[in-house]
């Protein structure tokens, strides 16, 4: 019976250790660069000093985020607003979780060939985002600019397959969302993301011959968890240190080129 009960012991002993190495483990949160990655390493900081431990891990597309927080490389993202999340539960089977909003950023159209769209010629070059939910949000916009007419009904998940009216023959190039800062120059017309272009120190980004708005809360960033850890007390400390931390938001405008017509703050909508 003594033996029973010290190796019991032995067991709980270590079950502790491993629970508090786990808790000494530093939380791991991916993002995109510009905005997101600088304010998260921001809050990171100031939750250094609340005694919690954050690992900024940054990412260059839009894929990879997703799979490592899958493979539990990560505990949580923050790059995706939700509809791009409802697209990869519904396509990739993900079981992941909003666990706090974030950034709702402004994209416009940019142009280093003209000034109005009057001037584009049949037959021009337009960037547009790959991924078909921002790419719906592409086309939404050169919608709203009178350059194409999708089919009715389509919204925000509107495809290339989708345009029914199409009048100067636009040429599409489809390009990974954080790389459309780097084709503004060799096309006629792009799709592009304020927050990337400050990053890139490419050109103004307020900029845009059109922007889409900053009140469509389906369009602002969340922090992204799995259901297993959607609840983990140190994630949870996070978000509300990032949501309420002045240095954040200093950061966040900043990131933004000191510009508020190129986002909003979702969280305090």
């Amino acid at each position: 019976m003594k033996h029973h009960q010290k190796k019991l012991g032995a067991l709980a002993l270590l079950g502790l250790l491993l629970a508090q190495g786990a808790l000494a483990a530093a939380l791991k949160i991916g993002v995109t660069p510009g905005a997101y990655a600088d304010s998260v390493q921001v809050a990171a900081q100031e939750a250094k000093k609340q005694g919690l431990d954050v690992d900024v891990v940054e990412f260059s597309d839009w894929t990879t985020p997703n799979v490592a927080l899958a493979s539990k490389d990560l505990d949580a993202n923050y790059f995706q607003h939700q509809a791009f999340l409802d697209n990869v539960i519904k396509t990739q089977g993900y079981h992941f979780k909003p666990v706090g909003l974030g950034i709702l950023a402004n994209i416009g159209l940019y142009s280093s060939r003209i000034k109005q769209f009057g001037e584009l010629k049949t037959g021009a070059k337009v960037a547009i985002a790959s991924d078909p939910i921002n790419q719906g949000r592409g086309l939404l916009l050169l919608q709203k600019a009178g350059l194409v007419k999708l089919r009715d009904g389509v919204g925000a998940r509107g495809k290339l397959s989708d345009i029914v009216s199409n009048p100067r023959k636009l040429e599409f190039v489809e390009v990974e969302g954080p790389q459309l800062v780097r084709v503004v120059n060799d096309v006629d017309l792009a799709q592009g993301y304020p927050h990337f272009i400050v990053a890139a120190h490419a050109f103004d980004p307020g900029s845009a011959l059109i922007f889409s708005g900053k009140d469509d809360e389906q369009y602002a960033l969340r922090f992204v968890a799995r259901e297993d850890n959607a609840r983990d007390p140190r994630l949870l400390k996070f978000v509300q240190i990032y949501q309420n931390s002045a240095a954040v938001k200093a950061q966040i405008r900043k990131s933004y080129a000191n510009n508020d017509k190129l986002y909003s703050l979702a969280w305090q909508k």
